[in-house]
């Protein structure tokens, strides 16, 4: 099995676990005379099963992502902690260029000359060169994870 394919189960097996337990849950108390929608414990029954699967995914999933190299970029561990500094960093320039511009404002604007003038303490233009330049980064290196994705093998 692809990691790629193992990830995927990975994200079915979650959703899976999630849906099981809101189904236990809207199940577990009902009004006396009548009966439950559905068997609460089988469901419970049913998401550890599920837990137990997913538990052994992630476990292959981390150890195959502390193994497999990706070029300069080293494990794919390493990969994935650069992609999400990298995403951290192109929100926090981001956030920053919208607030110089005042685009957290709300649309208020001045109206008369009286009203005090609020300036940019930052380079707008500059910051947003730093955006885009962070946005193709984070594009690149995630293209070479998700192919490294495709091409490792999950290990045991």
């Amino acid at each position: 099995m692809k990691l790629a394919e193992a990830l995927a189960e990975r994200a079915d097996a979650t959703r899976r676990v999630e849906q099981l337990r809101t189904r236990a849950v809207s199940s577990a108390r009902y009004q006396e005379g009548e009966t439950p929608p559905e068997d609460s414990a089988r469901l419970l029954a049913e998401a550890n099963d599920v837990l137990d699967t997913l538990e052994s995914l992630i476990r292959r999933i981390n150890r195959t992502n502390a193994t497999v190299l990706i070029g300069e970029d080293g494990t794919i561990t390493d990969a994935l902690a650069r992609r999400d500094v990298l995403r951290l960093r192109h929100s926090v320039i981001t956030a920053a260029a919208d607030a110089a511009v005042g685009r957290d404002q709300r649309g208020i604007a001045r109206q008369l000359r009286s009203e005090l003038i609020m300036l940019s303490a930052l380079p707008v233009a500059e910051l947003r060169a730093q955006a885009d330049v962070l946005a193709r980064e984070l594009r690149e290196l995630d293209m070479r994870i998700q192919r490294a994705n495709w091409e490792a093998d999950l290990l045991d």
